[in-house]
């Protein structure tokens, strides 16, 4: 014991300190008296790193552009920075003996938390080869999370869209052994992936268990709006516009036809490709209908519209005529043939 006090007091420099520290080899978590450590996290920056859709097995994928294919659930891939910092009383030392506030320690000598996602898939990775210890023996340090969480998204105001998607750091319960984590902050770093911008992030609801980071997701509506929207609205302008064509030949009949075929074909693949649930049924279904109808009015009037150009209202009211009784018909035929008979006499 004496020898070991003459050591630490011969330590005159931060190395020498550190290399005192790194000799006890405290590479298990701190105990305390209820069996639970808290770990402080001062700051999250959350980076969303890909979006992607989770899809129909059966569904061709060639079909339409990957944005719209199955969208009620996806798969959330992000990163998060972590600032940690808890306490290890067996790393503290007495500043009257040695002056020191703060120094190194490289983190593989050092007992780490591991932390992880409650929800999905991740995996930790140092941010710093070392760490910094306090006199106190508060330890601080950074760490990277790459997390992996499938998030179901409302489509009913598809293409704009948006959603939140909850990420849970796991955490342990108070009275259980564990580490128990206390979030602070969360910080958006970058918000620009893909189809999908995230808006912001924030704390959510906390639990004892775990802590909450609620993801807000929008969808980019500038490519559904071009490959969706924007093919319907020149359909039906076409539609319209067709009305400048002649009604003798049938070209303006032929040419509203082929709009009607073609779109149902194309409401055809969307029944194939866009949710059918009710809870995610998007509002654009209500629009394609729509048009669809009015179409095949706009076509049906163009019809009637022809073979009026050709008989004229007599088209109507050779529906109103109503047919001679067979009776009257017959009597008649029976006067006819007696006049003729009387003729010939």
């Amino acid at each position: 014991i004496l020898g070991c006090s003459q050591a630490e007091t011969e330590c005159t420099t931060r190395r020498c300190l550190a290399q005192m520290l790194i000799s006890k080899e405290y590479l298990s978590s701190p105990q305390s008296e209820n069996c639970t450590l808290l770990v402080d996290v001062p700051l999250i920056e959350y980076e969303t790193l890909s979006v992607v859709s989770i899809f129909f097995p059966h569904t061709p994928q060639r079909i339409l552009p990957k944005l719209i294919q199955d969208m009620k659930e996806l798969h959330l891939m992000s990163r998060l920075q972590v600032t940690i910092a808890w306490v290890d009383p067996e790393l503290a030392w007495n500043t009257s003996v040695h002056q020191f506030e703060k120094l190194i320690l490289p983190v593989d000598k050092v007992w780490t938390p591991y932390i992880s996602i409650e929800n999905g898939k991740s995996s930790m990775e140092h941010d710093s080869p070392d760490l910094v210890v306090y006199s106190n023996g508060t330890v601080g340090h950074k760490v990277i999370i790459i997390a992996e969480v499938n998030c179901g998204i409302n489509l009913f105001n598809y293409p704009f869209a948006f959603d939140v998607c909850p990420v849970g750091l796991k955490s342990t319960p108070p009275n259980e052994c564990g580490i128990s984590i206390k979030v602070d902050q969360v910080r958006l770093a970058d918000s620009s992936r893909g189809d999908w911008e995230t808006e912001e992030v924030k704390l959510g609801k906390k639990r004892e268990d775990r802590n909450f980071i609620d993801v807000s997701l929008r969808i980019r509506y500038t490519n559904p709006f071009i490959t969706l929207l924007l093919p319907t609205i020149l359909i039906m302008v076409a539609d319209i516009v067709s009305g400048a064509l002649p009604l003798q030949g049938g070209e303006r009949n032929s040419f509203k036809v082929t709009l009607v075929l073609s779109f149902t074909m194309f409401l055809n693949i969307l029944t194939n490709v866009l949710p059918g649930e009710s809870k995610c049924s998007p509002v654009i279904r209500i629009h394609f209908c729509v048009c669809q109808v009015l179409m095949v009015i706009s076509m049906l009037v163009s019809m009637l519209l022809t073979r009026v150009s050709q008989d004229g209202l007599d088209f109507f009211t050779s529906f109103f005529k109503r047919p001679a009784p067979q009776n009257a018909e017959d009597n008649k035929e029976n006067e006819d043939a007696g006049e003729k008979r009387t003729d010939s006499e």
